[in-house]
């Protein structure tokens, strides 16, 4: 009999150690969310990084190409005879390229020079965009 008692003495403090461990185990827990808490501050200067790069994306026109240029007498035949930045020959060029049909139909990377476009072009029937500008730019001063 004294066995028995031992054991429903020794019992609930067993029960009694257990319930403290799963306390442990309980706050262990909360103490797993703590570094996933860590982690979500973390992200946001990666945002604030990503916004901080928006504003310098935007780009300022090159001074250069903003110069107003005067065309040879042959290219104002083509844009007219008052200086023009760059850019803005460009535009007029393919205006009249446009306007009168000049794209090639098969390859519309290629123009088909008439004849005020063919003295710009010195003398070639066909000429490539690309090509182009660097022959136009030849006509500017």
């Amino acid at each position: 009999m004294a066995l028995k008692k031992l054991k429903r003495k020794l019992s609930p403090m067993k029960a009694a150690r257990k319930k403290p461990a799963a306390k442990k185990a309980a706050a262990k827990k909360p103490a797993a969310k703590k570094p996933a808490a860590k982690k979500a501050p973390a992200k946001k200067p990666a945002a604030k990084k990503a916004a901080a790069k928006k504003p310098a994306a935007k780009r300022k026109p090159n001074a250069a190409f903003m110069k107003p240029m005067t065309p040879s007498a042959v290219l104002a035949a083509v844009v007219g005879a008052i200086p023009l930045p760059r850019t803005e020959v460009t535009k007029k060029i393919w205006d009249y390229i446009k306007k009168n049909k000049l794209q090639n139909a098969v390859n519309k990377r290629l123009i088909d020079a008439d004849e005020k476009l063919r003295a710009v072009f010195g003398g070639k029937k066909q000429v490539s965009m690309f090509e182009m500008t660097k022959l136009v730019s030849n006509h500017l001063k």
